[in-house]
């Protein structure tokens, strides 16, 4: 039987172009499905980073996208380090800029967002109608960039391709004027509330949700959480009403990249049988960063964006109570001025117990995985969240509020998880800043029984979070959508 083929498109990848974790996905993914012997291509933007970084061809010239707009180009090139085919949209008056996919480089949203991501959905949709020679038998749509795709094809008459969208984080929906609905060439009539409309505006996420055959998101918890007013944000009647159509699938981590034995830019490699090594990564990262190196002190760490939904508001407050009980903390993370303000301001007070590094830094990046003992991610939501599952790999215990995909990886310490041996971290259920550094204490106070803290250590370290599961759940829900067996 021919094998499966797939069309994953997706705004971003790494090691191309990244602006978070999407970008790891859509690089680790594709590959993970690959060995399950599918057919799968990925579908993304010719940016100037990616134009610099492969050698393309052109395989088709003049490709006609809106009517009154500039014919664009299809490239073709292979993904660094695989074997994965990569399609490129090549428009150089939607894409050749300088700054990051979605804004300029002063953070500002680029105006035409709305017609530089719908021209990605419209070519994802023309390799569902026969346009090019690829033909897939689904196209996988990734957050509200590709989220017009299932709608173009809904109004294509050649249309025999399913679609599943996955939801990576719904706060995020693409909403634009609905005066865009000319520019994108779409009917009048799928503008309504069964359609694009969302409170008067033109929603791509709900477009995909609603039109798309299939809805996936990163964690099963996710799943149920997204249906429920507080974390559905203005969607979640839709998604009840499509439940019977909606799979929370686990993300996985790329263990080629992440994991402590092999990591290249760590000091010291090392593995859960030689955990005492981790204490030489600690040093480093003591000396790197201008702190007091102590290993008998305990490192907590951050790697966030800077935001309301991270939950660094809620840390701000208990930062001297945390540094207060002998640990010491690292921040790596850009966002909103006024968090990143204040905790720089904080930094001055506390220079020998607290790191603040605003900005993206993936050498030091993994230093605070190795180097930490415990690696804090307070969010108010998480879809998936990845960090978690790096930090158990390096033996950095993770404490998590229990939301999304970090209710589904973290099992809190207990007298009775220690006991069946499944501890790997630690968790509260109440996100308030009081609750926090309850359950920082009480970590702390774990930490001083090293027995019991390298048992906890060594659990987590054993948990396979690798894509293989994660792209068997896929290839099984790609074939149900399908209907090839």
């Amino acid at each position: 039987m021919p094998a499966l083929r797939v069309l994953f498109t997706s705004s971003e990848i790494y090691p191309l172009i990244k602006t978070g974790g999407l970008a790891d996905i859509s690089y680790a993914l594709p590959q993970a499905l690959q060995q399950q012997d599918v057919d799968i291509r990925v579908l993304t933007i010719a940016y100037p980073t990616i134009l610099d970084a492969v050698q393309t061809q052109c395989i088709y010239e003049e490709v006609h996208v809106f009517v009154g707009f500039d014919t664009v180009r299809l490239l073709k090139a292979t993904l660094p380090n695989t074997e994965i085919t990569l399609y490129l949209v090549d428009c150089p008056r939607l894409y050749q800029r300088v700054g990051n996919p979605y804004c300029d480089e002063t953070g500002q949203d680029w105006e035409d967002n709305g017609l530089r991501f719908g021209m990605l959905a419209k070519v994802a949709a023309f390799f569902g109608s026969h346009y090019f020679d690829f033909k897939p038998d689904l196209i996988h749509c990734n957050d509200w960039q590709t989220g017009l795709t299932p709608a173009f094809l809904k109004y294509s008459c050649l249309n025999t391709t399913k679609t599943l969208m996955t939801i990576h984080n719904i706060a995020y929906q693409g909403i634009f004027d609905p005066t865009i609905m000319r520019d994108l060439n779409l009917p009048a009539e799928s503008f309504n509330i069964f359609g694009l409309e969302y409170h008067g505006l033109l929603s791509y996420l709900k477009a995909g949700l609603y039109y798309s055959n299939w809805i996936s998101t990163v964690s099963p918890t996710y799943a149920t959480e997204i249906q429920t007013p507080e974390f559905g944000y203005g969607l979640y009647g839709l998604l009840a009403h499509r439940q019977h159509q909606l799979t929370g699938i686990l993300n996985g981590i790329d263990t080629d990249i992440w994991h402590p034995a092999t990591d290249p830019y760590l000091t010291a490699p090392y593995d859960k049988d030689h955990l005492a090594i981790k204490d030489e990564n600690k040093i480093a990262l003591c000396h790197y960063l201008g702190l007091a190196p102590q290993t008998n002190l305990p490192i907590i760490g951050m790697i966030s964006r800077l935001t309301y939904q991270k939950g660094i508001d809620l840390i701000l407050p208990i930062i001297p109570q945390i540094l207060a009980e002998g640990a010491q903390l690292v921040i790596l993370g850009t966002g909103e001025k006024e968090l990143e303000h204040d905790l720089q301001t904080l930094m001055k007070q506390f220079p020998q117990q607290l790191s603040v590094t605003i900005g993206y830094n993936e050498k030091l990046a993994h230093w605070i995985e190795a180097g930490c003992d415990i690696f804090l991610m307070p969010s108010r939501f998480e879809p998936c969240g990845l960090n978690q599952m790096y930090s158990m790999q390096y033996g950095t215990l993770p404490l998590v509020h229990h939301t999304g995909g970090l209710a589904d990886t973290v099992v809190n310490t207990t007298p009775k998880t220690i006991d069946k041996g499944i501890a790997t971290g630690f968790s509260f259920t109440q996100n308030d800043s009081q609750h926090i550094l309850q359950t920082i204490q009480h970590a702390l106070l774990i930490f001083r029984n090293q027995a019991l803290w390298k048992q906890v250590q060594w659990q987590a370290m054993s948990c396979d979070f690798s894509w293989t599961n994660s792209a068997l759940s896929y290839l099984k829900l790609y074939k149900k959508i399908t209907s090839k067996s």
